[in-house]
């Protein structure tokens, strides 16, 4: 937790003194003892994430070609081309296993 000097505005500094842990200003002469632990955790809600390639309906009417899955080793592989960088760039390949059991994604 962040606090900050009732004189001068600065924020202090965790120090430990003698009897307890205190937070003092460096500019001014401020003092503020800490008395109990002070803890306070908040999670943020994470937004749900799109797929990308379209969900599992995308690669229904996706072509195929002869590449190695790199996982199962399956001769063919299903793909799409979709551009993910600047115009400029080419397109990034993403290859999905043939192998409806093994069902792996990579990209070149």
């Amino acid at each position: 937790m962040l606090l900050f000097c009732s004189g001068c505005g600065n924020g202090l500094i965790v120090e430990k003194g003698q009897h307890c842990h205190h937070s003092t200003c460096n500019t001014c002469a401020f003092v503020h003892n800490i008395t109990h632990k002070v803890a306070n955790w908040k999670y943020p809600k994470l937004n749900e994430v799109d797929d990308v390639l379209g969900g599992a309906a995308s690669w229904e009417n996706a072509d195929s070609t002869a590449e190695l899955c790199p996982r199962c080793e399956h001769p063919r592989a299903c793909f799409m081309q979709l551009q993910t960088r600047s115009a400029d760039q080419p397109m990034t390949t993403f290859h999905k296993c043939y192998d409806a059991q093994c069902g792996h994604c990579w990209r070149d």
